[in-house]
């Protein structure tokens, strides 16, 4: 196994963070899109408060770059396997957690663009539902930066 060393396990870290949190993200999005266009068939100006909603689930996909690029930082030519798979480890939380959060996060807010288009006016309490979501991936995001740190 000479070929598993500091760096590809750091690196297989990034790729996690990255990957997974950006399938759920798409996965998200792609969910609350599909109603979207739904509503938006029926009335097409709701298409901004639509997009704000679908938009949402695509932040945990950020989240998996930002601790990617960071991970990416730390990476050095003569970086210990175990320094490795601390950083392999450091992109697991963001990565896993965002994935299902993000999935989670486009069924509500595709039950809050259904909500909209019946009642307009409750704009913002579908965009809170859907933060209550989104806290799970900032507390990932918030845990992967101290794993790194």
């Amino acid at each position: 196994m000479e070929f598993i060393n500091g760096q590809l396990l750091a690196y297989a870290g990034a790729v996690i963070a990255f990957l997974v949190a950006g399938f759920g993200s798409s996965k998200g999005v792609g969910l609350a899109g599909q109603v979207g266009a739904g509503v938006l068939t029926e009335d097409p100006s709701k298409f901004g408060s639509v997009m704000v909603l679908e938009a949402l689930a695509s932040t945990q996909a950020i989240y998996g770059f930002v601790i990617a690029f960071l991970i990416i930082g730390k990476v050095d030519p003569a970086m210990s396997i175990m320094e490795g798979l601390y950083l392999l480890a450091a992109g697991l939380p963001v990565g896993i957690v965002g994935y299902v959060s993000a999935i989670w996060q486009g069924k509500v807010a595709a039950s809050g663009i259904q909500l909209i288009s019946k009642r307009p006016e409750a704009l913002g309490s579908a965009i809170t539902l859907s933060l209550m979501v989104e806290t799970f991936a900032v507390l990932s995001l918030i845990v992967s930066i101290l794993m790194i740190g």
